[in-house]
């Protein structure tokens, strides 16, 4: 994993001060790094019957579709409000500076759907677990979750069920 790890490089004070952003363009712009690194997201699920995985936008999008390919999944996408049109299942969740709402069409998932969210960071978990949420709305049967990066120091993880496998690549 190290070798597509050093593509992740550090931008002190972005988007303002104080915040240390994990830019993973470089990483998706090396063929080989890429493949490596979503080798290594679908590692854990390999063998588990994933039958969908759903991506958050938006950098979730990136590695959902290709990690669907990879598992020979469909690939669902979980948009911001007003990105799908109707009919949608949406749920609202808590940010540490606001509210936001993750949708997805209704039916998107068949009950009982072998599902894996899947997304680029996780920070402090409103994400990721408003994702749990409405995978289980919709009827789907959560496999688990998946994230390139995880920030450690927010313990974003606390938010997530400690039951359900959840698989993160690079801890910072």
């Amino acid at each position: 994993m190290t070798d597509f790890a050093s593509l992740v490089h550090a931008v002190p004070d972005f988007p303002k001060p104080g915040i240390v952003f994990r830019d993973i363009t470089p990483m998706l712009a090396n063929a080989g790094a890429f493949a490596r690194c979503i080798d290594a997201l679908a590692e854990p699920w390999l063998g588990q019957g994933v039958q969908a995985v759903c991506g958050i936008e938006s950098r979730g999008f990136i590695f959902g579709a290709a990690l669907a390919q990879k598992l020979k999944a469909g690939f669902v996408p979980l948009r911001k409000p007003g990105k799908l049109p109707p009919p949608v299942t949406g749920v609202d969740y808590e940010l540490e500076y606001g509210h936001d709402r993750l949708e997805a069409r209704s039916g998107a998932l068949r009950p009982g759907e072998r599902t894996l969210i899947v997304d680029d960071v996780l920070a402090t978990g409103g994400t990721l677990a408003a994702a749990r949420s409405l995978v289980v709305e919709l009827g789907a049967e959560l496999v688990g979750a998946a994230v390139v990066i995880e920030l450690d120091a927010l313990d974003g993880r606390a938010r997530w069920d400690r039951v359900t496998p959840l698989h993160s690549l690079l801890h910072y």
